[in-house]
Order: structure tokens, then sequence, then C-alpha cells
């Protein structure tokens, strides 16, 4: 099952996106609650490694479900 970025809690650190195998994960176009850039995942490129939830520095920011609701693409 694929990984979640939980939008509201990512703060655009990115290094997901850098360390991703896979490069399954974009950055949106839009900005969070919080004002900052988020990224997200496309669950049908994952491939369930878990490198994003292990370098995530943002606590919650990535969890290991496959989530839609969570994730905002735009």
């Amino acid at each position: 099952m694929p990984h979640s970025i939980i939008s509201d809690r990512c703060e655009g650190v990115a290094l997901c996106a850098e360390s991703c195998p896979v490069n399954c994960i974009t950055k949106s176009n839009g900005k969070n609650i919080k004002g900052t850039d988020y990224y997200f995942i496309d669950f049908s490129t994952c491939i369930d490694c878990g490198v994003c939830l292990a370098v995530c520095p943002v606590s919650g920011a990535v969890i290991a479900e496959e989530r839609p609701e969570l994730q905002k693409i735009q």
C-alpha cells in the first residue's frame, strides 16, 4: 500500500521528493494552510518503500497508508 503525505502538515522540506527512488512525489501548485508549499504522492507509481517516511523531518507529515483525502493535488 502506498504512503500518503498529509498536505496540511507538509512544510515543503522536499527530502521525500529528493529521496524517492521512483520519483512519485510531486510539488503541488498550491500552498497548505500554513502558507508553505506541499508535496503529494502518486499512488500509481509508489512502490511502498518507506523512504519518504524515514527522511521526513516533519512529524506526522507522511503516513504509511493510502489516504487520498489527506493529499491535496492542487
